[in-house]
């Protein structure tokens, strides 16, 4: 006996309506944001673990240095904290990669799903004109106070 189409259990279902279709791609974009997100957010995460590398780097072994480690903030010296934060830096790294795969498969994912379903993207003439226009903040500077304060 045949069952009807996507009654199948833990099977990927196909859509059988527009709606169906629309939500299974925000589904989609949603995803791909929140990769990007988390991408951003260990990204910082390496640049600032980088940061602290090169200015301890330079230090005497001997000197003592504080690290959080769960919350809690201990001392140890320069080269007892310089190798974990390296691998803690490798780590993040490997996750940022792994991460980055992931995305490129979740945007060809959405790009053969926008194929299969013939969806085009349709911009109003606003949004359109706001590409064109320079976007407020994009500017990138360091604020500082008036002179001779």
């Amino acid at each position: 006996m045949l069952s009807p189409a996507g009654s199948g259990s833990g099977e990927s279902r196909e859509p059988v309506n527009e709606q169906m279709i629309i939500n299974m791609y925000n589904t989609l974009r949603s995803e791909i944001n929140q990769l990007h997100a988390k991408i951003t957010e260990l990204e910082m995460e390496v640049s600032e673990h980088s940061l602290v590398i090169g200015a301890i780097e330079p230090l005497d072994p001997a000197r003592r240095c504080y690290r959080m480690i769960g919350g809690v903030l201990v001392e140890r010296t320069v080269k007892e904290v310089l190798p974990a934060v390296r691998r803690n830096r490798e780590g993040l790294e490997e996750v940022v990669s792994r991460l980055n795969e992931a995305l490129e498969r979740k945007k060809k994912e959405i790009q053969e799903f926008e194929v299969k379903h013939k969806i085009k993207i349709r911009r109003s003439e606003a949004e359109k004109k706001d590409d064109d226009a320079p976007k407020e903040g994009s500017a990138q500077g360091v604020l500082v106070g008036p002179a001779g304060v």
